[in-house]
């Protein structure tokens, strides 16, 4: 028989920590609070198999899994005292997800499941607090409809608003027992109205209807999209934990709150977190009421009136803060932690790994190493490599002016400017149109994930530092400022209403997430330094790191923020790039027009000095460092005009008629450039390019090692090639320049002379191209194109759909498709170190600063990867981490 449940509480647990992927994350810590003797409410956990079952056996329920749960909730009852149902002393029971990868706010959570028309008369006999009891009651009626039942939650919100507006009351708070009681009247008559069924009485219904529905939230669309931006798969599932609720709401001598065992913001060690008197777990996440401080510290620091948890309830605090260190302790991480103090009695509801910004990871992971909590490998592997990108983006210079319009919690750090939008679709159609904007929002929920996304940075009126808008903006690593209490977001009409100013869609504001504050227009922004936490977390990065990190760059500008990232050498010079600008466009273009080779030639040698310059500053910022600089690549007609306007430009320019140019374009038109007249073709068709280019490099390495007294090894990589007699071809021409440039100069220079491996036949016959080559590097854009007979520029409107279907897990342009291309990558380098004993290898696609792709160029053995230049620290942290792992 399976094993579908695994209980917990009264002190013990059947799970533990070890037990993440079966019981999730949520599960699997629950389990390991009750092993540490904490105060956990039991409960038990439906492992995340059971999620896959639910899906393959078209949403059925098993017997087996029923058996098990009723077994489990017997424990429950023998624990507290309460029985499930029972018009006496009611167990109620919450209802959450929790897979084993944290997606806070994705899935549904059901609480106070059980009560009914006659539990709720003795759950307030039994609390002695009928308010309670009717207030409990409609809010489980109100998140049951809505989860499992399918009613928007705003129909019950309209309802309460319009009752409060009739009987005078600001603040659910105020409303009586029997005013309560109406107002559930009243849900059930629209529930009844909207979908001709009754809510459900029998709590055995109530509980397996909420089952269901955590297992189907997986697949709803907001999952699916938190999945596909945290590439979490698919087939991980949720497991379902039902837990004997606690009651934040039972009183001032009750609470709940969230909290984080540092700030995960800054990562200073301090206890940071919030919490609501008289208020259930979902109150503060949700942002409808503004939470209070926890410590005393923070309360004086944020300027509150209202009492911290410290001084309002003095033993739970210091219970709390001590469980906190426990927990920091064992599990040698920050914590995120969910609470509930029922009259005076600590209840811990969750731990789990806190999520922070990039800045605080990189702060956390330090000090701990430095308290010797945890190693420097470990603080190394620690950090999120592609959240590096978070300290990339630019913060607003401290000498500009600033126009404050509002201000609110700095709930996310960083700046960011764009247009104002009120919806997460119309930021979502900015994003597409290549608009910038600043998401506006009274508060945001998990339906706006995509706009999130799409977003510059996020600005809500209302929530505290752990709303949802917060915590999903530091995940994402995007500005946001939450709470702005003196502005006013009016949806309806598209306007943001500030004290002194009235603001429409369209225009533009800054927002500070560092500081909370809301600016008027476009503020100047400055880059961040480098350094601190950051420079010694990439220091012991680099101590454990086997495989250097190079850059793609052709412009000095790219190769000077390169190397101040850390690039160790160029990896892919794009030399086609160097062509394109100001006059050189025209050049090339008089080259391409010309109609014999020494008509080539005169033009090549226009060329040929600039190309020279470009080649000598690159080989000057990276003296001392590799250059691998790629022969041109595209086809030729990507440098010719398209439009007849640019085609009437261009004929004056070069004093051509305008039908013999479009004659000439439509000649060098190809169906497919992509396999077409490009790469080594081009070298082979017309070798005086390449000799141009060769003999620019050579030169530019005489007077670079000239100008820095340092040896410049160029490494000249021919792009393309699938046969080897190509290579040999391109080569000779190649070193017979060389010959040429050290008889005339009288230096000896050193080069190489390599292939990018980007075509299958090359993969496969590695072995043979390797006689001839110095390196490889993998040109995995086009090696990806080549190998799924798919064109990127042309994917996207497929891809996305194949992604959603599950055909394939990942964009495999993004992140490398190990089983295919990447074993043409394993085929080429094996076979190549075969024929050829050392034989550089390198990357240098787009997939040179993925952490995955990373992480399977050092199992491959690859010398190297090459990325963007901002990408540079993320590749050196990602190959850092691979090493690492890879020694475990």
């Amino acid at each position: 028989m399976t094993k579908w449940v695994y209980t917990f509480g009264g002190g013990e647990a059947e799970g533990s920590a070890g037990d993440r992927d079966h019981l999730g994350g949520k599960g699997a810590n629950l389990a390991e609070m009750c092993n540490l003797g904490l105060p956990v409410p039991p409960g038990l956990t439906i492992i995340t198999d059971a999620c896959a079952r639910y899906y393959d056996d078209g949403r059925a329920i098993s017997e087996e899994l029923r058996s098990q749960v009723k077994a489990g909730i017997e424990k429950m009852e023998a624990i507290t005292g309460r029985r499930f149902g029972d018009t006496q002393h009611p167990l109620l029971l919450s209802v959450r997800s929790g897979a084993r990868a944290s997606m806070p706010g994705m899935m549904d959570t059901v609480l106070n499941l059980g009560l009914n028309d006659h539990t709720v008369e003795a759950l307030g006999h039994d609390a002695g607090d009928a308010r309670f009891a009717w207030d409990s009651y409609r809010r489980f009626i109100q998140m049951y409809a809505d989860v499992v039942m399918g009613l928007d939650h705003e129909v019950f919100e309209e309802i309460l608003e319009d009752e409060k507006g009739r009987l005078g009351h600001e603040n659910d708070t105020e409303l009586s027992a029997v005013e309560w009681q109406h107002v559930i009247s009243l849900y059930k008559r629209v529930i009844e109205e909207e979908l001709g069924e009754a809510f459900p009485q029998d709590p055995e219904v109530q509980l397996w209807g909420a089952i269901g529905a955590v297992f189907a939230s997986w697949m709803n669309p907001r999952a699916i999209t938190y999945r596909h931006l945290h590439n979490i798969p698919a087939g991980w599932g949720t497991a379902v934990n039902v837990q004997a609720m606690v009651f934040g709401n039972l009183g001032n001598t009750s609470a709940t709150g969230v909290a984080f065992t540092r700030n995960p913001s800054t990562g200073e060690n301090e206890l940071y977190g919030e919490f609501l008197v008289n208020a259930q777990g979902e109150d503060v996440v949700a942002g409808i009421r503004t939470p209070q401080n926890i410590t005393e510290a923070a309360r004086i620091a944020s300027g509150s009136d209202k009492p911290s948890l410290e001084k309002l309830m003095p033993e739970a605090f210091e219970e709390f803060k001590a469980i906190c260190n426990k927990l920091e302790a064992h599990y040698r991480d920050m914590q995120d932690l969910e609470f509930t103090i029922e009259r005076g009695k600590l209840w811990m509801l969750q731990t789990r790994s806190g999520k922070r910004t990039a800045k605080a990871a990189l702060k956390i992971a330090v000090d701990m190493a430095e308290a010797k909590m945890i190693t420097k490998e470990q603080a190394v592997a620690r950090i999120d490599a592609a959240s590096l990108d978070q300290l990339l983006h630019p913060t607003i210079d401290p000498h500009a002016r600033r126009d404050i319009i509002g201000s609110g919690l700095p709930a996310s750090p960083g700046a960011a400017t764009g247009e104002i939008v009120f919806t997460s679709e119309e930021a979502v159609m900015a994003q597409k149109e290549g608009r910038k904007v600043i998401l506006v929002r009274v508060e945001t929920s998990p339906e706006d994930i995509h706009g999130m996304h799409a977003a510059q940075g996020i600005l809500t009126s209302r929530g505290g530092m752990t709303s949802h808008a917060a915590v999903v903006a530091r995940g994402m690593g995007i500005p946001c400022v939450s709470g702005a209490g003196n502005l006013r977001v009016d949806a309806r009409n598209e306007l943001l209403l500030a004290p002194a100013i009235t603001l429409k869609k369209g225009d533009v504001i800054t927002i500070d997430g560092s500081s909370g504050q809301v600016l008027k227009g476009e503020i100047p922004m400055l880059q961040p330094e480098l350094s601190g936490d950051f420079g010694k977390i990439m220091a012991w990065a680099d101590a454990s790191r086997r495989m250097t990190v190079r850059t793609n760059a052709e412009t000095p500008a790219d190769a000077r923020a390169a190397r101040s990232f850390g690039a160790e050498g160029i990896g892919l010079c794009r030399t086609e790039h160097m062509f394109f600008e100001g006059d050189r466009i025209n050049v090339m273009r008089e080259m391409i027009l010309a109609s014999d080779e020494a008509g080539r030639r005169a033009s090549l040698a226009k060329l040929l000095p600039m190309q020279r310059s470009d080649f000598t500053e690159l080989f000057e910022i990276m003296h001392g460092l590799p250059v691998t600089i790629r022969l041109l690549d595209p086809p030729l007609h990507e440098f010719l005009p398209k439009t007849e306007e640019e085609i009437a430009d261009v004929s004056a320019v070069l004093d051509l008629k305008p039908s013999e140019l479009r004659e000439r374009v439509e000649e060098l038109h190809e169906f497919n450039p992509m396999l077409g007249h490009r790469g080594c073709r081009l070298a082979i068709s017309y070798p005086e390019i390449a000799e141009m280019q060769a003999r620019a490099i050579f030169e530019a390495a005489v007077q670079a090692a000239r100008e820095t007294g340092a040896a410049v090894v160029p490494e000249i990589m021919v792009p393309l090639v699938g046969l080897k007699s190509e290579l040999d071809y391109v080569k000779a021409c190649i070193d017979a320049v060389a010959r040429e440039v050290i008889g005339e100069s009288g230096i000896d220079i050193e080069y190489l002379v390599g292939t990018m491996i980007e075509l299958p036949r090359a993969a496969l016959r590695a072995h043979v191209i390797a006689e001839s080559a110095d390196f490889f590097s993998f040109g995995t854009n086009d090696l990806t194109q080549t190998t799924f007979g798919i064109s990127r520029d042309d994917a996207a409107q497929f891809l996305n759909t194949y992604i959603q279907k599950g055909i394939v897990e990942k964009d495999p342009f993004v992140s490398l498709d190990f089983d295919g291309v990447g074993e043409l990558i394993q085929i080429a380098a094996e076979r190549g170190r075969r024929s050829k004993n050392g034989l550089k290898l390198g990357i240098c696609g787009e997939h040179g600063g993925d952490p995955e792709s990373i992480r399977f160029c050092e199992e491959t053995g690859l010398d190297y990867v090459s990325c963007s230049p901002f990408r540079v620290p993320i590749a050196r942290l990602a190959a850092a981490q691979a090493a690492i792992n890879g020694k475990g």
